[in-house]
């Protein structure tokens, strides 16, 4: 189905091919072993499963906090230490200032730290669809959990930056020569693929899964060469963007389009 917008872009929607119904209400698993009892359990204990699944992400926030906050600790300390017997009103600008630089490469530790964690993610970019509660979404769950830690706590304050295009290729963005991020509402970065300068405009939200009827779908998103996407607009996943288009800002990519410049 092809359609037009007003923007003078060609619009194609792929269509859907016929997929196996799922039972989002099921508790069964297709998986055998262990992988099927882990499903089984994750789809009776939803609750119980939300809370197991907290426990992993909530030591690995502590330990790329932990990490990340080291440096800064011992630049305010040993700033501390040397300040004494320096008046107080100097001494304190000078531990303020020491702060405000352990603030800083908490942050910059940060971009750096948890892309190794990342790493230990078996988590590869593919096309999936299923129940919430499957085996397939733990990975996920926790890829963007890691992202959303660096998100909150810093990625505003270097973008766009060369630091922010490192993490984004360091969570397992493909991000080709010349291109420009200007904003942090990105998830999925594993499932995101940038061609050569391309522009993403401030306050984008892009990320390549989509939720219908109670079914979790994980779609890759592809921008090709020198495309521009404008302020706040949103890619949701399966999305294609060709090669010098641009979308106007606030315009909504819903999933499955393909769009392509209009041929004159």
């Amino acid at each position: 189905m092809d359609q037009q917008n007003k923007n003078g872009l060609h619009l194609e929607k792929d269509e859907a091919p016929i997929k196996k119904r799922i039972d989002i209400h099921s508790t069964d698993s297709d998986l055998s072993g262990l992988l099927g009892f882990v499903e089984r359990f994750l789809r009776k204990y939803k609750f119980l499963a939300f809370v197991f699944a907290m426990i992993p992400i909530a030591f690995a926030y502590v330990f790329c906090l932990g990490l990340s906050i080291t440096p800064g600790y011992l630049i305010v300390t040993n700033t501390y230490a040397l300040t004494e017997g320096l008046h107080s009103l100097l001494k304190a600008f000078i531990i303020a200032t020491s702060m405000g630089i352990a603030y800083l490469s908490l942050g910059i530790s940060l971009v750096f730290i948890v892309p190794i964690f990342n790493k230990l993610i078996p988590f590869t970019n593919k096309t999936w669809r299923g129940n919430w509660f499957s085996v397939q979404t733990i990975p996920w769950y926790y890829h963007n959990s890691l992202v959303q830690l660096v998100r909150y706590t810093f990625l505003d304050l270097m973008t766009p930056t060369p630091l922010n295009l490192y993490f984004y290729k360091a969570m397992g963005m493909k991000i080709g020569r010349n291109c420009i991020i200007n904003t942090t509402n990105i998830s999925d970065p594993c499932l995101i693929e940038l061609e050569d300068n391309v522009t993403i405009g401030g306050s984008v939200t892009i990320f390549g899964h989509y939720a219908q009827g109670g079914v979790l779908i994980f779609a890759p998103v592809k921008i090709k060469k020198g495309a521009t996407i404008g302020l706040k607009a949103s890619i949701m996943g399966d999305v294609i963007v060709g090669e010098g288009v641009v979308i106007a800002p606030h315009q909504v990519l819903l999933p499955k389009s393909r769009i392509e410049k209009e041929l004159k």
